[in-house]
């Protein structure tokens, strides 16, 4: 491999992972911004800290600290920085191919716990602030009642369920769009991983190369 080639090499991956790095900024930045402002509530109170503002806060986190980890390795040249970055994107994939794994033997008990704390959480809403604001956002954005129907609310469905009597849940509109747009959810998940695969790519020859380059120089 030429030094052009390198200095090629070397410039797309820190590009790149600027890119993400300032993505992982913005994310970092909505996630605290939810969790001050808390417009979304809690809707899982046996999971507290299951917010969007934390989920936000984590992802955000991760990608700044990777992005990070690529953008000094790869401009700087530095073997024991590039090795890290290999090895947590490494890490974020199995983890997210563990994850898909558990999601499909374990469909069936997490829509039952899902269903479950959903039906949990409308029994708070009356009594419980966060609860109400979560419910009465899910119910306005996605013009649903409940999370199997209006049926859910034994006291009579809140103001902010839609007054069409026919009108479906929450959970399953949402499982419904999920199937719908499975095909697309499925390719950007692919996307995601090859652009995880060709980082790792790019900094295991990255840094294969700076071993040949100090061999040749002799350091």
């Amino acid at each position: 491999m030429s030094m052009s080639t390198l200095k090629l090499l070397k410039y797309i991956l820190f590009v790149f992972n600027l890119l993400f790095w300032v993505f992982g900024c913005c994310t970092l930045g909505f996630g605290i911004y939810f969790l001050v402002h808390n417009n979304f509530g809690v809707l899982f109170h046996q999971l507290p800290f299951l917010t969007l503002g934390n989920a936000l806060i984590l992802t955000g986190s991760i990608i700044m600290v990777v992005a990070f980890l690529g953008c000094m390795g790869s401009i700087k040249e530095n073997k024991c920085l590039l090795m890290s970055f290999f090895i947590l994107l490494l890490i974020i994939l199995l983890a997210e191919v563990t994850l898909a794994i558990l999601l499909f033997v374990y469909e069936q008990k997490l829509n039952k716990y899902v269903s479950e704390g959903l039906n949990d959480s409308i029994q708070r809403y009356y009594s419980d602030n966060s609860t109400k604001v979560a419910w009465d956002f899910i119910q306005t954005i996605l013009n649903c009642c409940g999370v199997n129907g209006t049926s859910d609310w034994t006291s009579g469905p809140p103001a902010s369920c839609p007054s069409n009597p026919e009108v479906k849940g929450c959970y399953m509109k949402v499982q419904q769009w999920f199937y719908s747009n499975f095909l697309y959810i499925g390719i950007i998940t692919i996307c995601v991983c090859v652009i995880q695969v060709l980082g790792m790519s790019f900094a295991l020859t990255l840094n294969c190369q700076i071993d040949k380059t100090s061999q040749a120089l002799g350091l």
